[in-house]
């Protein structure tokens, strides 16, 4: 069978965006720690990951495989600090009623420490790589690898670089191979989740 294609995201899409990417992080150690009960985290993943993926269409890219088996959110150079009315306008300030206290107080400590190393270490101008899944049943395939090229490729053009954070060495070793390089890490305080942080140099450059 053909590889499906990979696509701008139409809003009308939205909600089957969202659940990808909570189904792809319904494993990932950050949520687990946060919301350690898993029809919890879910609950909030799915709700989560449909307004990133709304943030991400009102102010960056969002790329999918036109059979919807994954998806990517980027924020473009010049739209990569996250502002509160930003937060707001995407229904994301609502984070911690869904959470619940606790479970909020252990992702903004998470969050906190990960837009520390953004702030840090990214260059000046850059692609922030915000989210990236592929649905569990299609991973293997190379889909992810496919859903980066387009911006990738622009960027390179543009000559800018890229920039993500992730919290595992398997993800990492994957971003090396399409040029990011880890810059940074550690582990965020009191609750032992690792960060890492990379950067991708624009081809040539």
């Amino acid at each position: 069978m053909q590889d499906s294609e990979i696509v701008r995201l139409e809003a009308a899409r939205r909600g089957r965006a969202g659940g990808v990417l909570a189904q792809a992080f319904r494993d990932d150690p950050a949520y687990i720690v946060a919301m350690p009960r898993a029809d919890k985290r879910a609950d909030v993943l799915a709700w989560l990951f449909d307004r990133v993926v709304y943030y991400s269409l009102l102010y960056g890219e969002v790329y999918i495989t036109s059979s919807l088996e994954g998806v990517v959110c980027w924020l473009p150079p010049g739209q990569t600090h996250v502002t509160l009315w930003r937060v707001v306008r995407s229904g994301l300030h609502a984070t911690p009623l869904r959470m619940g206290l606790a479970a909020y107080r252990r992702f903004d400590a998470y969050m906190g420490y990960a837009d520390a190393f953004h702030a840090r270490y990214a260059p000046e101008s850059h692609w922030y790589l915000w989210a990236i899944g592929v649905a569990p049943a299609s991973q293997g395939k190379g889909i992810g690898s496919r859903l980066m090229q387009p911006i990738l490729k622009r960027a390179d053009a543009d000559g800018k670089a890229c920039y993500l954070e992730t919290g595992t060495e398997g993800n990492a070793r994957f971003y090396e191979k399409h040029g990011f390089k880890v810059v940074g890490g550690g582990k965020v305080p009191k609750l032992g989740i690792q960060v890492l942080a990379m950067v991708r140099e624009p081809a040539n450059a």
